[in-house]
């Protein structure tokens, strides 16, 4: 099967998640009676759609960031969070949520996304002009140590048990209750950050080579890094700023397109940002039937998909390793 053919199989199996999805939830809404007005109409082009085509994005994003990141580390277990960019959104949304910043329902993402900025503006500050690999791989690493801490330090200090309750409600990760204003700020951002990342393809296959070999094919590794931050930081920023921190999409998805792709880390980008977009739609409509009492969060949801996918992982890699 050729490239084009996986992809527009993946494309085709993302349609149909799509309709599922409007179909899906404590109201079934039959595609016979999409047209008919009322009650229905409202739930499936003011709830249901605009939660779609949020959750396709930001699985997109999420897919999309995960293979980059992988391939720009050179290590199949790269996490888009570890930057430090997805940690910095959620503190920024999580200071919103701490002094009540939340009369417009725009604040928490647009603060979300200042968190994000301010995250990547510090991630440049610690590397400087360093193009090394393992001291951009630190300062990430120091980046979402230190943002993380701070939010738990305001979860803790919390003024009230339902600013609390809020803030931990919201770290969850969830599409709940989204509106096309939230798709309208998310979308042109996660599609901008798509495109900037869609031009790394050719320096990921070459950068397989080593560094040195990379360099001397004529990749410029500092333009690259940038790159990666910038687009990789539009992606996650805008994604926690719409749905808080949805995790594991990031990992899991570029590990299970990998076999059908081949191993080449550009090869992988848009395949993974398709796949990326199937699970979560999937994901969402599924903890939206689910029978329990109230939604069940879906970055709770991706968790509890990612904790077994890593367990086979590493059975596997025990097998390989004896």
């Amino acid at each position: 099967m050729s490239a084009m053919q996986r992809n527009a199989l993946l494309a085709a199996g993302l349609l149909l998640a799509m309709l599922l999805s409007l179909m899906a939830g404590p109201v079934w809404v039959s595609p016979l009676e999409w047209g008919e007005g009322g009650l229905k109409a409202i739930i499936l082009f003011e709830l249901r759609l605009p939660r779609a085509i949020l959750g396709a994005a930001i699985g997109a994003g999420l897919g999309l960031a995960g293979a980059v990141m992988q391939g720009f580390l050179r290590n199949p277990l790269a996490d888009p969070g570890l930057f430090g960019v997805s940690s910095s959104a959620a503190l920024g949304a999580v200071i919103s949520l701490y002094f009540g910043f939340v009369a417009s329902a725009l604040l928490l993402p647009l603060f979300a996304l200042a968190g994000a900025a301010l995250g990547m503006a510090a991630l440049a500050l610690l590397v400087g002009r360093s193009e090394s690999l393992i001291l951009f791989t630190l300062a990430g690493l120091i980046l979402a140590s230190l943002t993380g801490s701070l939010t738990a330090l305001m979860i803790s200090l919390a003024p009230t048990p339902f600013a609390t309750a809020q803030i931990v409600n919201w770290l969850m990760g969830a599409l709940t209750d989204r509106s096309w204003a939230d798709v309208k700020l998310v979308v042109p951002l996660i599609a901008l950050g798509s495109f900037i990342l869609a031009g790394t393809a050719r320096p990921l296959d070459t950068l397989t080579l080593g560094e040195t070999a990379a360099r001397s094919m004529g990749v410029d590794l500092g333009r690259l890094q940038w790159r990666v931050v910038f687009g990789v930081g539009l992606l996650v920023g805008a994604s926690v700023a719409a749905a808080g921190i949805i995790g594991f999409v990031g990992l899991i998805v570029p590990h299970l397109v990998r076999p059908f792709v081949g191993y080449r880390p550009g090869a992988v980008l848009l395949p993974s940002a398709i796949a990326g977009a199937l699970l979560v739609v999937l994901a969402d409509s599924l903890v939206r039937v689910l029978p329990t009492a109230s939604e069940l969060r879906l970055g709770i949801a991706m968790s509890l998909l990612g904790t077994p996918f890593f367990l086979a992982l590493l059975v596997r890699m025990r097998r390989e390793l004896a």
